[in-house]
């Protein structure tokens, strides 16, 4: 049983006055090929490859969850470095490619990669009209390297990093030890 004292078709009219108030307020649509949006910094888009620091170690294709990382690789043997030593065998990289309508973007293989040749990029203009053609080859990773932002500036305020600080040291040392020797004699070298 309604109430006495609702009225016929008040819930229309509130409705028209949502709408009327929603018609009179500015749009915050942004269109988006005309405009592109601002992304947050480091955003995830597609994955990107450095190609020269990979060395074929297959442990992005291993962890990948989804198993869209596709690598293929022959071995070449190398001249020895020096008269007498022996010869180097590495790996070189034929086919490195990613299937991205398998992805899922959890970026574990951006983790494990040991030699940082896996990086985020911002694009994330890359739709197909054919899922077949979704499987990016090493050119078009290796295009969007060059999308990947710089890294953000370290914090003012944190220590310095273990690696600098030892070689920051190291540098001064030798750098003492050669100030040491010059000044002794005349002609620069020691008496």
């Amino acid at each position: 049983m309604a109430p006495a004292s609702r009225i016929p078709g008040s819930g229309l009219a509130k409705g028209l006055a949502v709408t009327l108030r929603t018609l009179t307020r500015r749009t915050v649509t942004d269109q988006y090929p005309d405009a592109l949006p601002d992304l947050p910094p480091r955003s995830r888009g597609v994955i990107a490859l450095f190609e020269e620091n990979c060395t074929v170690c297959m442990l992005c294709a291993r962890e990948c969850p989804d198993w869209c990382i596709y690598i293929d690789s022959h071995k070449e043997t190398a001249p020895p470095a020096a008269p007498g030593g022996r010869e180097r065998s590495r790996n070189v990289l034929d086919r490195f490619a990613i299937d991205f309508s398998l992805c899922m973007y959890c970026g574990i293989c951006i983790e494990v990669c040991p030699f940082d040749a896996l990086f985020w990029s911002p694009e994330f203009e890359y739709a197909e009209t054919d899922i077949r053609d979704l499987t990016h080859e090493r050119d078009k990773l290796r295009a969007w390297m060059w999308t990947v932002p710089e890294p953000p500036a370290l914090d003012p305020a944190a220590e310095e990093p273990k690696e600098i600080a030892a070689a920051r040291k190291a540098a001064e040392k030798a750098a003492a030890a050669r100030d040491t020797g010059d000044s002794g004699a005349p002609g620069g070298g020691p008496a």
